[in-house]
């Protein structure tokens, strides 16, 4: 399968093309050069070989988006916006914008899957169990634009067939080196943690499934979370199975 990285350079990225290396054709999709440099010390600089390339470009251009995307069977979507205040657009262009750049060029090229990576909280605030149709509560900048991300998805599903995926991760960490999304070291194990490696996992597990043309899953590593979101389905569905140990933090 040709499979398109999205957000290919970043902390996610760079895990998932060590998952596909060698089971993919890999094109690498990331705003440019300076972006590959931010985890060149934890992650190397990424060959990509004889399967794979490279390609720079802002995802809020839907032209460049949709050039990148030519050719492909495959899309995983990892790229994200996490900053902002209200006079930000940001949020708004990278997180909606180019996701709706990506859903577009995918429905119009007849791409057989997109893998999105989301964003929610493994305990819903007020106790609900988090099932693929409930929705994150809060309003943060960040959360209302990936909520809206995931409802893009099921829109362009239920309304013109594309097939999506969405995977919720919490808070993502490197159990392997142990460190945090934010360069933190990893200290006493919270509740929400997700080895990026066994994310990086769902997003290939996703794509290729047969099973389902729409879902979403929470994807949290800590044997907790199972009580509180539908983490266990992404074994049951995907055939997940979390490797990242994460007990050493506990």
């Amino acid at each position: 399968m040709k499979t398109i990285v999205i957000g290919a350079a970043g902390w996610l990225g760079r895990a998932v093309l060590e998952n596909l290396r060698g089971r993919h054709e890999i094109r690498a999709f990331d705003l440019g050069p300076e972006a590959w440099k931010a985890w060149e010390k934890t992650d190397g600089t990424w060959d990509p070989g004889d399967t794979g390339e490279v390609i720079h470009g802002q995802i809020t251009d839907f032209a460049t988006v949709d050039r990148a995307m030519e050719g492909v069977d495959g899309v995983i979507h990892t790229a994200a916006y996490f900053g902002g205040d209200e006079n930000d657009i940001n949020p708004f262009m990278v997180n909606l914008k180019g996701l709706w750049n990506i859903l577009e060029s995918a429905k119009r090229r007849g791409i057989r899957r997109v893998v999105h990576v989301g964003s929610c909280q493994s305990a819903h605030p007020k106790g609900i169990f988090f099932e693929a149709d409930i929705r994150r509560p809060d309003a943060s900048l960040y959360a209302v634009t990936k909520r809206l991300q995931e409802e893009m998805c099921r829109q362009f599903h239920e309304g013109e067939g594309l097939s999506t995926i969405v995977l919720r991760p919490d808070y993502i960490v490197d159990s392997r080196i142990g460190l945090g999304r934010q360069r933190e070291k990893l200290g006493t194990l919270g509740f929400g943690w997700v080895c990026r490696h066994d994310l990086a996992e769902a997003c290939r597990l996703a794509l290729e499934t047969d099973k389902v043309d729409h879902d979403v899953f929470n994807i949290v590593g800590t044997p907790e979370a199972t009580k509180t979101c539908n983490v266990g389905r992404a074994g049951e569905v995907l055939g997940l199975e979390f490797k990242g140990d994460l007990e050493q933090y506990r």
